[in-house]
């Protein structure tokens, strides 16, 4: 696992071919009129959606600047850490992980860069839960429909909220119309996402989802569907779950004894 500070950049060790190579990446990544379009436009959508429900949850004020100021979050495959930034930028102290080492080596050249302080870890939520862990709201965006196996990555997970902490989830409905927007629109006639992105079989309906988080006594808080128009490259939530979906759902708080 690479190094979690910022001397790992001017460490002996480090290639700086390899570190020019991950800048051009990460200068990819974060061009928001790039190939990567969706993600930013997605991670606006759900930023807004994440900071009204977690200020409701935690009574805060949500036109506050730094309104998640003192909150410990953790972003699951974070990526190149577009979530990352945006709810560090809120004022919350992020660890963001992937199992993908690459994908961690552009998240923290682009944090180096923008000034941002993020915990990157080269790691599993089952490693973080192994070790006893826990935050204030986890962050599980696009990642159920990957796992190999969910009820086990869900136990991680629900193990790393704290009592009386939020978890969300989002990802892709098993549904017919999922198959077609999702794989077939996206991945082979738009080809926003590259071929293979999506296996129909591993997406995860809401209930099933859902079903795991009650195991784990969580209450379902909020939950939404989000709806693509191909044409205007917008975004919006809707009430129709049936192709992407978002979810808030809170872990009861410990008991007074």
């Amino acid at each position: 696992m690479m190094p979690h500070d910022s001397t790992a950049l001017t460490a002996a060790s480090v290639d700086p071919k390899e570190v020019a190579y991950y800048q051009r990446l990460a200068a990819l990544w974060w061009t928001e009129d790039g190939p990567f379009w969706p993600l930013h436009r997605l991670n606006a959508l759900r930023v807004e959606y994440l900071r009204r429900h977690i200020c409701r949850h935690f009574d805060r004020d949500p036109t506050a600047t730094r309104t998640l100021s003192g909150l410990r979050m953790l972003d699951i495959g974070c990526g190149g850490g577009i979530l990352s930034e945006a709810v560090r930028r809120l004022g919350a102290h992020v660890t963001g992980v992937d199992v993908v080492e690459k994908n961690i080596h552009i998240a923290r050249l682009h944090a180096q860069q923008a000034g941002l302080d993020i915990d990157y870890r080269a790691a599993t939520a089952e490693a973080l839960a192994a070790r006893g862990e826990q935050f204030d709201m986890v962050l599980n965006m696009e990642v159920v429909e990957h796992v190999a196996d969910l009820p086990g990555f869900m136990r991680a997970c629900t193990t790393l909220v704290r009592p009386g902490g939020l978890m969300s989830i989002a990802t892709i409905n098993r549904t017919p119309i999922a198959w077609l927007v999702a794989i077939v629109g996206a991945e082979h006639v738009l080809r926003w996402l590259p071929k293979g992105t999506h296996h129909y079989r591993k997406l995860r309906k809401p209930q099933e989802v859902i079903a795991l988080l009650n195991d784990a006594d969580f209450a379902v808080l909020a939950q939404t569907g989000v709806r693509v128009n191909p044409f205007k490259r917008s975004l919006h939530l809707t009430r129709f779950m049936g192709v992407n979906y978002m979810l808030v759902a809170a872990k009861p708080a410990q008991r007074q004894m």
